[in-house]
């Protein structure tokens, strides 16, 4: 059946001028490693003057240019961070809701209780989330939207998926279906993607697969999951 059917990254973003933010996570294909991206593009000069910075292991979205920024409340934040077997990936400050959330007992989704869409509007730019969880050689992780119930923002929607990790499977998640004016809001579920066991090809594909205009930075992270070892790649349009 089609909707079974494991699509390459690039020809679900082919031709899309604006898919926002996304999250890639899965497992390659000879079942070794986990694989994590978050890339950022942007339309407005405030959402371009960005790039991503790497610290102990974590990730920051940082301004360009300081002087250039008019708002740094949802373009600023976390976007990957590690609370012992957890990996949290991101598009917003809501890394940390998640991260104090583990802190506190408390479950992926039940974190996210207390967070709702971006007060972007008339947009209501979703919040996007993943989480890989390794344990005993192999891992599991979840992915969340919380995404606007109608055009005035009236009411927060929620949506939880949880995946066993597949060789050679993995799932995209994007805050928008396209561009648009409001921006319309991405549907259904994470959508079905096939993994590479290199990261410099996926990396490169997933890279060459965004907008060239509007895409901004691109993160992806591999792990050995016998080792537990991690690799890393780091692309940022603004140097």
């Amino acid at each position: 059946m089609d909707i079974y059917r494991i699509k390459n990254v690039a020809e679900l973003l082919d031709g899309n001028r604006y898919p926002g933010r996304g999250i890639v996570i899965g497992k390659t294909p000879d079942g070794k490693k986990a694989a994590a991206a978050y890339f950022i593009m942007g339309r407005s000069a405030n959402s371009r003057n960005r790039i991503f910075t790497e610290k102990d292991g974590e990730v920051f979205t940082e301004p360009y240019d300081e002087k250039l920024v008019q708002d740094p409340s949802l373009i600023i934040y976390a976007a990957v961070r590690q609370y012992r077997n957890h990996l949290i990936v991101t598009n917003g400050n809501q890394t940390d809701t998640i991260f104090e959330g583990l802190e506190q007992g408390k479950s992926f989704s039940e974190a996210l209780e207390s967070r709702c869409f971006e007060p972007d509007a008339p947009n209501y730019t979703p919040r996007i989330s993943g989480m890989l969880n390794f344990g005993k050689g192999d891992f599991t992780y979840q992915m969340s939207i919380l995404k606007s119930v109608d055009d005035e923002g009236s009411d927060c929607a929620r949506y939880t998926f949880d995946y066993p990790a597949r060789a050679g499977l993995g799932h995209f998640l994007h805050t928008y279906v396209c561009d648009g004016n409001p921006i319309p809001t991405f549907q259904g579920e994470p959508e079905r993607v096939a993994m590479t066991d290199d990261i410099d090809t996926f990396t490169d594909q997933l890279w060459n697969a965004l907008d060239a205009e509007n895409r901004i930075s691109l993160y992806v992270r591999y792990v050995d999951l016998q080792t537990g070892k991690a690799e890393n790649r780091l692309i940022n349009k603004n140097k």
